[in-house]
């Protein structure tokens, strides 16, 4: 049974997580990603140059980690939401919803937006499950941990199909709602095969 992870990590921080000040617009930063110690997922910090050398002398190893540049977030949630495109909101979701089912989808999602220049990916992870390959979204900052299911070549072809109906039916795969198989109700005037043959011994009397 699969370990239900959360693969999607949030938006970025806006201040330091080790000088404790915020971070100033353009300014770049180090983001990394440690285990949490409470669930089988992972947590972000955010680091301005100075604070990440700091921790970098006390601190652990991450899990991973990679220098980006803050942008400073506009509240405008309805200008950010119009520019998303639909396979974003998607890989969003499955990413959440973490079904063994969605892997390959999920991937296929990943490259695609990566390919658009919304994603990019800053690490690679070799663990005992599989490569988790390590996505940002370039505008928000999110990140997204997806696992390379290393589809074979005669699958590929199959999982864009796949991707496409998720693409056309928000998120969804189209299954069509089979109806129930109406059942004849047995004609009590005539008997059925079960019922047994009628005995000479049944016959009325003359």
């Amino acid at each position: 049974m699969a370990i239900a992870e959360p693969w999607h990590v949030r938006s970025r921080g806006r201040e330091c997580a080790a000088a404790q000040r915020p971070f100033l617009d353009g300014e770049t930063i180090v983001t990394a990603l440690f285990p949490d110690p409470e669930s089988s997922g992972y947590l972000r910090r955010d680091y301005c140059v100075d604070g990440w050398a700091i921790y970098q002398e006390t601190g652990g190893k991450p899990f991973s980690f990679w220098r980006t540049t803050y942008t400073a977030t506009q509240n405008n949630d309805a200008a950010i939401a119009a520019e998303r495109l639909s396979a974003e909101e998607i890989l969003q979701r499955l990413v959440e919803e973490d079904e063994d089912h969605t892997e390959n989808a999920r991937f296929i999602l990943a490259v695609m937006l990566e390919r658009q220049k919304l994603l990019r990916e800053t690490d690679s992870q070799r663990t005992p499950s599989g490569i988790l390959r390590v996505y940002e979204h370039r505008k928000t900052g999110e990140v997204f941990i997806v696992k390379d299911p290393d589809i074979p070549l005669s699958q590929v072809e199959a999982v864009q199909n796949e991707v496409f109906i998720l693409l056309e039916n928000n998120g969804r795969t189209a299954v069509p709602e089979q109806e129930p198989t109406p059942q004849t109700p047995p004609d009590e005037t005539h008997s059925s095969p079960a019922d047994p043959a009628p005995t000479d011994s049944e016959e009325p009397a003359a």
